[in-house]
């Protein structure tokens, strides 16, 4: 059930280059379970700025959730200001996460994110494990300074690192990885580019990919965020990556 709570701030420390984790404290953490799903964060106590921000949600634990995002802009650069103690006004849990179930005891699972599409990857790993799933996390950034969640995801199985400019791990993108390893599904989330590569690179039988989209509402009513279906892709068929997604299955929207 979609909830609006003021919660609480447990954390806020900068782990990467300009990237941080928030840990929040809320009843709203109980309606929370799908990986991949997002939450909608009000950045200021006023009308400056206006929107909220879509942030996914990289843990869900009792009595707290968190989430890390970007510090590149106004709302965000409040939300890094953020010290223990103080609120910050949630809408969520938003949208349609990774379906885990679609993988069963015993098959493996290649989760990829790129950037800020990592956060995610680390409740869906967690959950994934739990059911009895093996693990590979292949995971995609521009540089050294922005790694992050590299040890994290280690404790649910091996971890591939990319980096463009070759400062750590494999030079180049999570694909150059994802050539070199077999898995019966694998869960995406990232950037356009690298979205757009693995469904075209068909590296498994099944494929979900998580969309990064600005949003206005994050409920569906504003129509800001949508997107085309495969079936109709220039004509009236569409999905709202808010609402209907932002996970969709290979396939099913153009992106």
């Amino acid at each position: 059930m979609i909830k609006q709570e003021i919660c609480k701030v447990v954390s806020n420390r900068q782990i990467a280059d300009n990237i941080f984790e928030l840990v929040l404290s809320g009843g709203i953490s109980a309606e929370m379970g799908q990986p991949g799903q997002f939450v909608h964060v009000k950045t200021g106590g006023g009308f400056d700025p206006l929107l909220r921000r879509p942030i996914s949600i990289a843990s869900i634990n009792e009595g707290t959730f968190t989430i890390l995002f970007r510090w590149q802009g106004r709302g965000t650069a409040l939300l890094a200001e953020k010290i223990p103690g103080m609120s910050v006004d949630v809408l969520g849990p938003l949208g349609n996460g990774f379906p885990v179930l679609e993988t069963k005891p015993g098959e493996t699972a290649i989760l990829v994110g790129g950037g800020v599409g990592v956060p995610p990857m680390y409740e869906l790993a967690k959950q994934l494990v739990k059911n009895g799933v093996k693990v590979i996390s292949v995971i995609g950034f521009q540089s050294a300074k922005d790694i992050f969640y590299e040890q994290e995801l280690g404790e649910f199985g091996e971890v591939y690192v990319a980096t463009v400019d070759g400062s750590y791990g494999q030079k180049g993108f999570v694909t150059a990885i994802l050539n070199d390893l077999e898995a019966d599904i694998i869960y995406a989330c990232g950037p356009t580019p690298m979205l757009r590569a693995i469904e075209n690179g068909n590296y498994a039988a099944k494929t979900y990919l998580s969309l990064e989209e600005r949003m206005g509402c994050g409920i569906g009513a504003c129509f800001a965020c949508v997107c085309h279906t495969k079936a109709d892709p220039k004509g009236f068929s569409y999905k709202k990556v808010c609402s209907d997604g932002p996970v969709f299955k290979a396939g099913e929207v153009v992106i």
